[in-house]
């Protein structure tokens, strides 16, 4: 069981976001997807979601991702997707009647972690609570793939480092994350798995435990991968400073 996507490929007008990209993610994974900013990320999982159009094929299960089997995926974006003028007490008796997977142990748990006011209409969050309350309702869908875009801006580390801890302690076997994020070392210790990509390509795909074996950090591996030159900052320091004689 697992999401394939074979030779997808999306631009925008003259720039490419996608360019061919060939991936496979089985359940009980909790893939770390890295990359510069304008990497594909967003685009990659929008396409995954059947938000944008595309080339090339994605699949579930080997059928293709539709309204017939869209409910066994979730997301999590900054963009937001609950409705604002309701309550996360609406939101659970919505969830209730639309996605009969839905977990309201688990949202119940997740509300009273992260301290979120149940009758209060989520609209009138903070950020970070609205990042927070995103999450929430990502992983208790029901889902059986949770995709989540940079889902934790606005929040301290404290929160951030909890609820990696708490993730690892509520995911069963079959549920598999997909969590596209730029805090690289804070995610490191909690994914199984890396992707990377820049320009819209994947220049690389490893499991922690690899990198284990190798003797080496994600954060090294990542920075091997896109020949990161440490002397960049110095150079560029060298010639802002330097003399024009």
């Amino acid at each position: 069981m697992m999401i394939e996507l074979n030779h997808v490929s999306k631009s925008y007008g003259s720039k490419t976001a996608l360019n061919g990209v060939s991936l496979s993610l089985p359940q009980g994974e909790i893939v770390g997807l890295f990359g510069e900013n304008g990497a594909g990320k967003t685009t990659m999982m929008k396409s995954i979601l059947g938000y944008l159009r595309y080339q090339g094929t994605i699949t579930l299960d080997g059928e293709p991702i539709t309204r017939k089997n869209i409910a066994r995926l979730s997301f999590a974006t900054a963009e937001h997707s609950f409705f604002p003028h309701l309550s996360p007490k609406a939101h659970s008796q919505f969830y209730s009647e639309h996605f009969p997977s839905f977990r309201e142990k688990r949202f119940l748990a997740l509300m009273e972690f992260f301290g979120l006011p149940m009758n209060k209409a989520v609209g009138s969050y903070s950020l970070g609570q609205k990042n927070q309350f995103e999450v929430i309702m990502a992983l208790s869908q029901g889902a059986d793939y949770i995709l989540m875009d940079e889902p934790f801006a606005g929040n301290d580390i404290f929160n951030r480092e909890d609820f990696y801890k708490v993730l690892l302690g509520i995911l069963e076997p079959t549920e598999t994350v997909l969590l596209s994020t730029h805090l690289i070392e804070e995610v490191s210790a909690f994914i199984g798995r890396a992707v990377l990509l820049r320009q819209g390509r994947i220049v690389g795909d490893t499991t922690t435990e690899t990198l284990e074996d190798q003797g080496k950090t994600l954060m090294q591996y990542i920075k091997e991968t896109y020949q990161y030159r440490a002397d960049r900052v110095s150079r560029a320091l060298d010639e802002l400073t330097g003399s024009d004689e």
